[in-house]
């Protein structure tokens, strides 16, 4: 009996470790707040749009979008693992530089959590597919080598802004829809808000990228550049989401809502960004715009499903 006992428990706390790695491979937190909102975002356009009904497929391409963005963080690490694990901060969030699991563990991982997202993207349809796989294609593209885009000038933004943003919302959109007209303006508004974040991180990373010898955009542009785009597209993107709004885009009541979580938000003192660390300029915002936005998005959900129905 004693035998027994002693050869399980070391294999339950093995595969504890195991899966314990593996979804920190995933950073989930890093992605999960703005993943979900943007998918709802893009579904609830097109019923708002469409008086259409929701389903069960929104579940679906919900989670292909999770699945999704947690492939391009599982690659990232698999492929930094080596740079990561010079740097004892990054060793520490990286399972693979911190040996917890293997290279070709993660591999197998990322290739199953890449497939499992494109099976629930064609729950969604054709044209949900067809950009879901285009999102999967960058999420790699992105930090694999040889194309390693995030590593490269103009289309480290680009990918950047059409993956974790722009893509999210079509994909949700589509799954009700195939004409999207006025939901453009709220897809550019994605794109255009990611590229101020990605513009944001460089201009935060610029002197550890430039010492790195990488070439990316804030590298080639310069700090002043970078910040030129980043706040252009901050302002473009408040922009289309306004005329958007004007549209009908949205249910008018959402507008208060959206006042409401601005009014309230601006009671409190955001001190850090998105990464958590010491918010410079703009930096402020994101949190607070992040948690408005899911605010919305979930009140939106719930009068669609008819919660607030008597």
């Amino acid at each position: 009996m004693n035998f027994i006992v002693t050869k399980v428990l070391p294999n339950a706390e093995w595969m504890a470790i195991k899966l314990r790695a593996f979804i920190k491979l995933t950073r989930w937190r890093e992605h999960l707040p703005h993943t979900i909102g943007l998918a709802l975002c893009g579904a609830l356009m097109a019923i708002h749009l469409t008086d259409s009904a929701l389903d069960w497929r929104l579940l679906a391409v919900v989670l292909a979008n999770v699945l999704a963005q947690s492939f391009a963080f599982i690659i990232n690490d698999v492929e930094d693992a080596p740079d990561d694990a010079l740097n004892p901060r990054k060793k520490a969030h990286n399972a693979i530089s911190n040996e917890e699991i293997t290279r070709r563990e993660g591999m197998w991982f990322s290739g199953l959590t890449a497939l499992a997202s494109l099976v629930l993207f064609a729950v969604g349809g054709l044209w949900t597919f067809v950009f879901g796989a285009l999102m999967v294609a960058l999420c790699y593209l992105y930090s694999a080598y040889p194309a390693r885009l995030k590593a490269r000038p103009v289309t480290d933004v680009l990918s950047h802004a059409l993956m974790l943003s722009a893509l999210i919302v079509m994909t949700g959109y589509f799954t009700y829809h195939a004409a999207p007209g006025v939901a453009w303006l709220v897809i550019l508004a994605a794109f255009l808000f990611s590229a101020y974040g990605q513009f944001y991180n460089q201009i935060d990373d610029y002197e550890v990228d430039k010492e790195a010898g990488l070439q990316n955009t804030v590298v080639l542009l310069g700090e002043r550049g970078t910040q030129v785009l980043m706040y252009g597209s901050l302002i473009g993107a408040a922009v289309f989401v306004t005329i958007a709004a004007v549209s009908g885009a949205f249910p008018s009541w959402l507008g208060f809502i959206g006042i409401i979580g601005v009014a309230v938000s601006a009671m409190f003192s955001w001190d850090t960004d998105m990464r958590g660390n010491p918010a410079e300029g703009s930096g402020s915002i994101q949190k607070p715009a992040l948690l408005i936005m899911n605010l919305m998005m979930a009140i939106w959900l719930a009068h669609t499903l008819g919660v607030f129905n008597n």
